[in-house]
């Protein structure tokens, strides 16, 4: 598993939502809210989770999808607020919901790639790969493979500054 980059998430709501003219928003008014979000498990929930544990809240989660524009949809149909990544946000097709930055209030994500240690890599798949996450030069990544444990990958990659997006 090498690291791509870091991703954090928004809330997304209606445009006449109580939370829409807000620019600052806790956990604890997130958690008055029915909260639709990914599945557990699934794109960094754990993250979304940790915060309200640690603000001693529950979150109130009515609705987990795999799919960002499955869960804006009912957000449209105002069953409640979304919690997702930031990157599933598009202003173009989103001009109707209104986004909120929340990365000071979550922890960031990392989004990896990843593939058998033991494989025989082509040279189409180190080329997708530094395309994806263009540190992850084959360099890189065969320095990556011929370490011993996963620990000793993520201790090479705290060196290497990952993009945010």
């Amino acid at each position: 598993m090498l690291p791509c980059y870091h991703w954090n998430r928004s809330v997304v709501v209606k445009a006449d939502h109580p939370l829409a003219d807000k620019k600052n928003i806790t956990i604890s008014e997130l958690a008055q809210y029915p909260i639709m979000t990914y599945t557990h498990g699934f794109t960094g929930r754990s993250e979304l989770d940790e915060a309200f544990y640690k603000a001693g809240l529950q979150a109130k989660i009515i609705f987990t999808a795999t799919d960002a524009d499955v869960i804006k949809t009912y957000v449209r149909l105002g069953l409640g607020i979304e919690i997702i990544a930031s990157i599933a946000v598009d202003p173009n097709q989103d001009q109707d919901l209104v986004i909120i930055d929340m990365r000071d209030k979550f922890s960031y994500s990392t989004t990896k790639i990843g593939f058998h240690r033991n494989s025989f890599l082509r040279s189409y798949m180190y080329d997708f790969i530094w395309r994806f996450a263009p540190h992850l030069t084959p360099d890189v990544v065969d320095k990556a493979i011929a370490l011993r444990s996963n620990e000793e990958i993520e201790e090479m990659f705290k060196e290497i500054q990952l993009p945010t997006i």
